[in-house]
């Protein structure tokens, strides 16, 4: 079937097929018998049936009901499969006890982003995620302070998680070849967060008016939210911008109001 199947552009399909590839991400991952996997968007399964060989089970989601056919033939019952938009998919309904979930994938190029801050919400249920994405995305998401990558993304994320670039995958790994270069992240959640944020959607509104007009300075695009005086009391420069600040920085400014008083603001 892996030669009949055409991708599908509105999938954002690029299927793996790099055997190097794929051993080196699954010693990455470490898959173990007792662990909870899940991965989404297995496509021909080329990341899949080599994780079966080393665990008894796992769980897929995946949208496109012709793979699905082709999962379901190879996989057995060793294949638990979720036929669903994994951006609608409730992940707390795979949850076993207190077992925190693995997740890992090829992730689809065009929804990566959201994809990503989907699963941030079931942060707490996740031990790790190990996702194959367009590297300049992992560049943003591990860029650090003072970088031209930091940003929204960079800030949120690692609110979250502890980020980790792990190696870079050309464009030949794949079939057919995307028209950019990937990379393969890891993304731990924090057990405890080094800087928790009393109310996440005022940090979050924050950190993305902050971004909103990158060449500008704090006292410009925070002036709705923030005085010169209160940007001061937690020890940042006004005049700064908004990629010299760190994680720590925005929670900061994140606790000095309420979403009452931002919603009011509005």
């Amino acid at each position: 079937m892996s030669q009949e199947y055409r991708t599908k552009k509105r999938f954002g399909q690029h299927f793996l097929h790099d055997h190097g590839v794929i051993h080196k991400l699954i010693q990455y991952i470490n898959p173990k018998n007792d662990q909870q996997i899940i991965e989404i968007g297995p496509g021909m399964g080329a990341l899949t049936f080599p994780l079966l060989e080393h665990i008894e089970h796992i769980e897929v989601i995946e949208i496109d009901r012709d793979v699905i056919k082709h999962l379901q033939q190879l996989g057995g019952d060793r294949l638990t499969i979720h036929n669903i938009d994994a951006l609608k998919f409730n992940l707390a309904d795979l949850l076993k006890g207190t077992q925190k979930m693995r997740v890992v994938g090829n992730l689809p190029y065009n929804i990566s982003t959201p994809l990503i801050f989907h699963l941030l919400t079931y942060q707490e249920h996740i031990q790790d995620m190990h996702f194959m994405l367009q590297k300049e995305v992992v560049d943003r998401i591990t860029a650090q302070p003072g970088s031209k990558t930091f940003g929204r993304l960079s800030v949120m994320v690692q609110y979250y998680c502890n980020t980790e670039y792990l190696f870079y995958v050309g464009p030949e790994a794949f079939k057919p070849p995307p028209k950019v270069d990937s990379a393969v992240i890891c993304l731990q959640p924090w057990q405890e967060k080094p800087y928790q944020a009393k109310d996440v959607a005022v940090f979050a509104k924050v950190v993305t008016q902050a971004f909103s007009m990158r060449r500008k300075t704090l006292r410009n695009t925070l002036k709705k939210l923030f005085t010169t005086e209160q940007i001061e009391s937690v020890g940042i420069n006004p005049s700064a911008r908004a990629e010299t600040l760190d994680v720590k920085n925005f929670v900061d400014l994140s606790n000095l109001t309420t979403l009452e008083e931002l919603l009011a603001i509005q």
